[in-house]
């Protein structure tokens, strides 16, 4: 489920039930993660690339959402959590 309320968006998701066990194992909390939009992902993906970001992805990821799709990349924060970089199409 997408919630939004004026420019903040918070997505909802359940993960399957195999993937329960794993999840109980996080060590980096409940949260998955939070996404940041952005105007060029290409740009951000390579100006954190040459910051020395650890990067999940090796490139931007398409996702058929959204009227023409989205693109986004994920890196590690400070205290591992996940930090998502997004640019809707």
């Amino acid at each position: 489920a997408m919630m939004k309320s004026g420019e903040i968006v918070i997505e909802i998701y359940q993960f399957p039930a195999t993937v329960l066990p794993e999840i109980a194992r996080r060590k980096d909390g409940n949260i998955d993660h939070i996404a940041f939009d952005v105007e060029d992902i290409d740009q951000t993906f390579a100006t954190l690339k040459a910051g020395g970001y650890e990067i999940l992805e090796e490139a931007p990821v398409f996702l058929p959402f959204w009227k023409n799709g989205c693109k986004y990349f994920n890196i590690k924060g400070p205290d591992g959590e996940s930090l998502e970089f997004n640019q809707i199409l």
